[in-house]
């Protein structure tokens, strides 16, 4: 399912893609030869552990709280590195780099048609 995600009133992207399930979330970007917009859905909140192993490309991630508030933005997430959420995030958003989402954003996301 595609999904646009907001930034209040604007408009970030159309072509979001929600994982939930744990194989969706394991899998991510891996092998994509190019980036998309991934939303992970947590159960709840915790601290966070990415790689970018197997991604060809940086990219933003925004880690957002159970309210979808931005609470940390990694930017620029190289290829074959790791990194660790300082904060408890409930949902994740995986983006080209440049998003353009500031700390403490509401952010939402919708099905499109």
């Amino acid at each position: 399912m595609s999904f646009n995600l907001y930034n209040g009133t604007k408009l970030l992207t159309s072509e979001a893609n929600v994982c939930s399930s744990f194989f969706s979330r394991m899998l991510g970007l891996m092998f994509c030869l190019k980036p998309r917009t991934l939303i992970f859905d947590f159960d709840q909140e915790h601290i966070i552990s990415l790689h970018m192993f197997f991604v060809f490309f940086p990219i933003d991630v925004i880690f957002l709280d159970k309210d979808k508030r931005v609470i940390e933005i990694k930017r620029n997430f190289k290829p074959f590195t790791i990194h660790e959420s300082k904060n408890k995030a409930q949902y994740i958003i995986e983006s080209s780099i440049g998003i353009n989402i500031d700390l403490n954003d509401k952010i939402g996301w919708e099905q499109s048609n």
